[in-house]
């Protein structure tokens, strides 16, 4: 399963830098606005310490972690949803993703110029919100035209869409993300095919210089993220870009040497991770140990889908054993004589972090 997370910010926020960082794509880094103008793709693995225990006790051949793709967006400004700064390019590029991470400049550096004269984190996270609400706003009244066209011809279909749609517009011209509309944007049809950016879970990622709690710019976004229920990331960018450097056996001393039990960028993953709704089952044999990803709420058949098609046609069964009782016992066989390893149906709703082995006929 493919998903994306969209890192946005106004220009020369850290964005590229910390984009590098994950994926050592070599996404250009520059300090000048417009530096990534075609958004850069790249591929960086969840971490997740289970995987590693579960690779110790059954030692396959090889282990595949599970992954989320990152999309490092050009720096937005203000005058984006009119085109300023090839602003309509842009944020056509945020549509493609499925939540958003909202890098804030929380470090001062007379070398590297911010657009605005000042550090201002809540003005710089109202400057993006305003250009993606504006370009909601444009998105929806242009549906709205669509459908109420389509009412004047008697369509029922339109005539509940345009009520859904007002609702909508209303609701961002008040200076509202259509995120935090109740009943949700999930729950209206006619507003959830708009793929509105408002819509879009946010986690602000903030950078900071050093790791330092007494930032006051954090406290800023801080209260921005608790206003809009969302989280708030705390990375130091250039720090990042040290350790990405840095050889995996050195990283852990060097992060040691800092207080830091991990780093900022396996905390930023598993966020955006956790943003999406998303969990992990896990696959385990003497050839392979994996995780996968899966949207919580999701059926065994379903699940087994995400490995390949023929399992969730062929679906017979479920072999399941929670991750703790697997490790507990030693792995499957011991999990079985432990009575922990189960059998489940199509319709069985699997749990972050179940070892899963599925029974197929095709």
């Amino acid at each position: 399963m493919g998903f994306k997370c969209g890192i946005v910010g106004l220009p020369n926020v850290g964005k590229s830098t910390l984009f590098n960082a994950l994926t050592a794509a070599g996404a250009l880094a520059a300090n000048y606005p417009f530096a990534t103008i075609d958004p850069n793709v790249g591929v960086a693995p969840v971490p997740d310490e289970r995987l590693d225990r579960i690779a110790e006790i059954v030692k396959p051949r090889s282990v595949v972690p599970t992954t989320m793709e990152f999309v490092d967006i050009a720096g937005l400004v203000e005058g984006a949803s009119q085109g300023e700064g090839l602003g309509n390019q842009f944020l056509a590029h945020i549509k493609e993703t499925q939540a958003i991470a909202h890098v804030v400049r929380c470090f001062e550096d007379p070398d590297v110029s911010h657009v605005a004269g000042a550090i201002d984190p809540a003005s710089d996270i109202e400057t993006i919100d305003t250009e993606l609400a504006l370009a909601d706003l444009a998105t929806v009244s242009r549906a709205l035209e669509r459908h109420a066209r389509r009412a004047r011809a008697g369509e029922k279909d339109s005539q509940t869409a345009s009520m859904e749609l007002v609702r909508v517009e209303a609701h961002l011209g008040a200076g509202h993300p259509a995120r935090s509309l109740t009943p949700p944007v999930s729950e209206a049809l006619y507003v959830r095919e708009l793929n509105l950016l408002t819509a879009k879970p946010v986690m602000y990622v903030a950078n900071v210089d050093e790791m330092d709690e007494d930032n006051p710019s954090l406290e800023a976004v801080r209260k921005v993220a608790e206003r809009d229920a969302s989280r708030v990331v705390v990375i130091s960018g250039r720090i990042e870009a040290e350790i990405a450097e840095l050889e995996p056996e050195d990283r852990a001393l060097f992060l040691q040497e800092l207080g830091q039990s991990e780093s900022g960028l396996d905390r930023f993953i598993r966020t955006g991770h956790e943003l999406l709704g998303l969990a992990t089952f896990f696959t385990a044999s003497d050839k392979e140990a994996r995780a996968w990803t899966f949207r919580r709420g999701m059926t065994a058949s379903q699940t087994a889908g995400i490995i390949h098609t023929d399992f969730e046609k062929g679906f017979i069964r479920a072999e399941v054993v929670a991750y703790n009782d697997y490790v507990a016992h030693n792995g499957e066989q011991g999990a079985k004589e432990a009575g922990k390893w189960r059998l489940e149906g199509r319709d069985y709703l699997v749990e972050d972090g179940d070892v899963i082995h599925f029974r197929f006929n095709v």
